[in-house]
């Protein structure tokens, strides 16, 4: 897993310091941590996404670009297509990192391909490249309460007592994308899915 030239890990959000805190945002939140753990600075880049290309701590032969698209959720597709063939990096070495309301909070769970989950993010990351065919490391923020609309839900912030435990959480996130680049994907899965 560790030849072939650079991985390229996105994590999913949208922009601006009015969604930062955002539930939808732990995917770009997870990336800005791999850039803090390589003291790397994410930069704009023409492909409309901010970018930083770096070799991952712990992992001394592994190169990665880390972005995050500069555009809304629902239109992540078009920048990491870009991206894709800007570093001419094959979908077999992209990495997204995303929220996933079925998931309980806290919990990480890799794959590789599958659907989309009703998430608008990997809907236009699967029409703009063409396929599936790509790993996810998706990040649970469980189910919104009572009748809230999931969409309201994920566009709201984390509350106080999950932002005790979103430093936990978006650590063991970027754990697993090390994980995933450095030993593949059953070992990783292996390692984050095992009960607690």
């Amino acid at each position: 897993m560790t030849d072939n030239g650079p991985w390229l890990v996105v994590g999913l959000g949208n922009p601006g310091p009015t969604y930062a805190g955002n539930r939808h945002n732990v995917g770009a939140m997870v990336v800005d941590e791999l850039a803090r753990r390589s003291s790397s600075t994410l930069r704009s880049h023409k492909s409309r996404a901010v970018v930083a290309q770096v070799r991952l701590v712990g992992m001394p032969g592994v190169p990665a670009v880390l972005a995050v698209p500069s555009s809304f959720m629902n239109e992540s597709g078009g920048p990491v297509a870009a991206l894709v063939r800007f570093f001419s990096i094959p979908t077999e070495r992209l990495v997204v990192v995303h929220d996933d309301l079925d998931l309980d909070p806290g919990l990480i769970r890799l794959k590789l391909g599958g659907g989309e989950g009703g998430h608008n993010g990997l809907r236009s990351l699967t029409r703009s490249l063409g396929t599936k065919d790509y790993y996810r490391v998706r990040v649970g923020i469980g189910r919104p309460p009572g009748r809230m609309d999931p969409a309201d839900y994920v566009l709201r912030d984390f509350s106080a007592t999950e932002r005790k435990e979103l430093p936990l959480m978006v650590d063991a996130a970027a754990d697993a994308v090390e994980a995933l680049v450095t030993g593949g994907l059953l070992q990783a899965q292996q390692r984050f899915h095992a009960p607690p």
